[in-house]
């Protein structure tokens, strides 16, 4: 399955977040913490270049713990501040606005210094679809100033919201990038719903949880579905599944396209545990993977270089 999403707001969005970056003092870069690299938009470091960011991993109710924490180093490690929370509850709000200040610090000093009256900061919330950026703005502004919802592309335009005498703040509509290079993005980004269901194959999602599970976390498929390992004939899987948690269609057989549904619904409220699926030991191999391929193009460079000298 090929996993496709660029409406046309989109690339509308994508030119409003250029325009009105000049505006603001820093970036809060919104991602979902249970795939803090895959939910990162690659054009929004185009677009946002050398301006100060505060990368944001939402939902941490629903990610591994431990792998938060890991995410949050791994970031840290590489000169980015980063801080986790819960919007839907109002968990963590206040390490927003504190780690804001921090970046901003030099800043705010050299404008004292030449006497000017610190303001407050203004912060542009940039991230893909169904991020909760809606739902961190009406906590931080303590009302219910942009709208919400659960459905990828709510947002549709962009707006400033005061949020108490701290922060003034442009919200943007979610903005996912053309193409996924690598396709395993594209079912991270479908299964966790930022990715318009109608527009996916639900049974190809629901196989990709199951493989990540037993990759992962086995011992949740064994407490939920009474499995312990994914078979090489998925239909054995599906018909254990449909069995155990009696999704039985016309007839009584198995209805695999509810067992699709169900895996999912499950997985997306937390009937399978807190789940995060990027790992940190997966980025700093990559990273390793694209330092190699420089060095070698460089050596290559060199090489080609020194020939055609001596030619």
């Amino acid at each position: 399955m090929t996993i496709q999403w660029f409406p046309g707001h989109m690339a509308k969005a994508r030119r409003q977040v250029t325009e009105q970056l000049k505006l603001v003092d820093i970036i809060f870069e919104l991602v979902d913490a249970r795939l803090p690299l895959s939910s990162r938009n690659p054009m929004i470091d185009e677009v946002i270049n050398q301006k100060p960011r505060l990368v944001i991993l939402n939902k941490m109710d629903m990610a591994d713990e431990i792998e938060t924490r890991r995410w949050v180093q791994y970031f840290d490690e590489r000169g980015i501040k980063a801080v986790a929370l819960n919007s839907f509850e109002g968990k963590g709000l206040t390490s927003v606005t504190k780690a804001a200040q921090e970046i901003l610090k030099e800043k705010w000093d050299r404008m004292k210094s030449k006497g000017m009256k610190p303001r407050a900061m203004r912060a542009m919330i940039v991230g893909i679809p169904n991020v909760g950026k809606s739902t961190l703005i009406n906590r931080l502004a303590k009302k219910n100033l942009a709208k919400t919802g659960n459905t990828p592309g709510v947002t549709k335009a962009q707006q400033w919201i005061k949020v108490g005498k701290e922060i003034e703040l442009l919200d943007t509509p979610g903005i996912l990038w053309p193409k996924f290079e690598d396709q395993q993005i594209g079912y991270k980004l479908a299964v966790t719903g930022a990715i318009k269901d109608s527009i996916t194959n639900m049974e190809d999602l629901a196989v990709y949880a199951l493989r990540f599970l037993e990759e992962r976390y086995p011992d949740r498929l064994q407490e939920r579905y009474g499995i312990e390992k994914v078979d090489e004939d998925l239909v054995v899987t599906f018909d254990a599944i449909g069995q155990k948690r009696r999704v039985f269609g016309q007839g009584g057989e198995i209805d695999y396209d509810q067992v699709a549904l169900l895996i999912i619904r499950d997985l997306r409220g937390e009937h399978l545990g807190r789940l995060t699926f990027d790992r940190v030991e997966d980025a700093i191999a990559e990273e390793a993977r694209q330092q190699a391929i420089k060095e070698e193009d460089a050596a290559r460079r060199l090489q080609n270089a020194a020939r055609k000298k001596s030619e």
